[in-house]
């Protein structure tokens, strides 16, 4: 698609505030695709505002109205789809066939999901001598990562229509033509004026504007949990509320009675989509000592096939973060069994498929999030070590127990200190919520628990 050089704004494509553009690079071959305004205070404001006057004709449409609007939204992206696919892997580096499935798919579905939702949702409900109406917040300000591009504007800004709230959206900046789509998207299925605009700019300009604006009334954040920290002080001041989706070490256990081969096999292969840039990746495995030796051969085997077929981290400077952990994790004594730190191509920001062995939980390649293909394997005693190395970070936001018997790996998951916790390789659900505990964030996103996070309730006593 051809960048917009405006920003989506009540309705039409508005000349920015500024002059100042950003360069958006194609990470597999460092080659500028495109560029697009960096938006500024005054941008953020002019959307706000548009947002603040569409919110009284927006939050009084009937939730059939914004049901046949988010059905129509879904029908755009289904026939843009390939449109979308191609965008996500020009400025992501994803490989197409995983931005089809994954980047185009996976959104849809969270659409189609909204709009029914939105339709049958119990937005007033009897409860005794009162009757409860579940109403907007308001004026929704969405700043989303550019790991999953399209699903984080869809996991917003779809439950917000549905709630009845207006939204400004501020994508991240190394992916902002999926989030231009996305406004021709909206506009193309009838959204009125003022309900979405997006605008494009750096984190610590645009973002912070939308996260300060007195006009915003709910700030839901997606991406780091040092952001995510002063997002949330910003809102708390203001006494504003705010949604945050943070950082992840999320562990994937491996029971013994499990079978090893399709738990390790599937293990690694969470960890090297995208390119290891997914918030909920298992980048910590947990083995039991007695299969310890075999699992970690397995891994390297099943790591070394993804060599050709992932894609580049986002930028050079991921790149560098990335290949620093696996530096460290190194000289912190883990042992490389599959990858390493050294660039596998002369061109793009590639980052090899890494395997470390002979981690132990200390190790800053075990507690910290590093965001690339990296995947850690840690030897564990017996249930109850394995329950405390995988409870032994401050995030909880993702995991996997694979076992023999599906009542086995129930039972551990529910000791777990983590919002979503796949079972023996559980599928993908658009109606469950997903977030986390601890440092890994505050509010849930999808489904019914996800429309919630953007309702406020109003007691009517009789």
């Amino acid at each position: 698609m051809k960048a917009h050089d405006g920003m989506y704004i009540d309705g039409a494509w508005r000349p920015a505030g500024t002059r100042d553009t950003i360069e958006v690079v194609n990470p597999a071959d460092e080659q500028v695709i495109g560029r697009v305004p960096a938006g500024n205070a005054l941008d953020v404001d002019t959307a706000v505002r548009a947002a603040r006057a569409a919110l009284p004709g927006w939050a009084a449409t009937p939730p059939a109205e914004r049901a046949a609007r988010l059905a129509a939204l879904r029908d755009v992206l289904v026939a843009r789809k390939d449109e979308i696919a191609e965008t996500v892997t020009a400025e992501l580096g994803s490989p197409l066939k995983f931005s089809q499935a994954v980047h185009a798919g996976a959104p849809i579905a969270v659409a189609g999901s909204y709009a029914e939702l939105a339709a049958t949702y119990a937005f007033e409900e009897k409860v005794g001598n009162s009757v409860v109406h579940h109403e907007p917040v308001g004026v929704v300000g969405a700043i989303t990562p550019w790991n999953y591009p399209l699903h984080q504007i869809v996991a917003k800004v779809a439950p917000a229509l549905a709630a009845g709230c207006t939204i400004v959206l501020k994508p991240a900046e190394d992916t902002p033509l999926t989030a231009q789509l996305f406004a021709e998207a909206v506009h193309e299925a009838g959204v009125p004026a003022g309900v979405f605009n997006l605008v494009t700019g750096l984190g610590p300009v645009a973002g912070q504007a939308l996260a300060e604006h007195p006009g915003v009334d709910l700030v839901s954040f997606t991406g780091s949990t040092a952001v995510g920290r002063r997002i949330g002080a910003t809102a708390g001041a203001a006494v504003k509320r705010v949604a945050l989706e943070l950082g992840g070490k999320s562990a994937n256990v491996i029971l013994p009675s499990a079978d090893l081969a399709k738990a390790v096999n599937v293990g690694v292969a969470n960890v090297m989509s995208n390119s290891g840039q997914t918030c909920s990746a298992w980048t910590r495995m947990l083995v039991h000592r007695d299969h310890y030796d075999e699992a970690v051969s397995l891994a390297a085997e099943a790591a070394a096939k993804y060599g050709d077929r992932i894609g580049p981290v986002v930028n050079a400077k991921q790149q560098e973060r990335v290949r620093g952990y696996i530096d460290k994790g190194v000289a912190e004594g883990a042992r490389l069994v599959a990858g390493g730190p050294e660039a596998p191509r002369e061109q793009g920001y590639f980052v090899s498929p890494t395997v470390f062995a002979e981690v132990t939980e200390e190790m800053t390649i075990a507690q910290e999030e590093i965001f690339g293909p990296v995947l850690s394997i840690l030897r564990y005693e017996d249930e109850d070590d394995a329950l405390r190395i995988a409870n032994g970070t401050v995030y909880g936001l993702a995991g996997a127990v694979w076992a023999g018997d599906e009542a086995e790996a129930v039972a551990f998951a529910r000791r777990m200190d983590t919002g979503q916790v796949d079972i023996n390789g559980g599928r993908f659900n658009p109606l469950a919520p997903f977030g986390g505990y601890k440092q890994s964030g505050v509010g849930r996103e999808l489904g019914a628990h996800g429309l919630a996070e953007y309702l406020q309730t109003k007691s009517l006593q009789f």
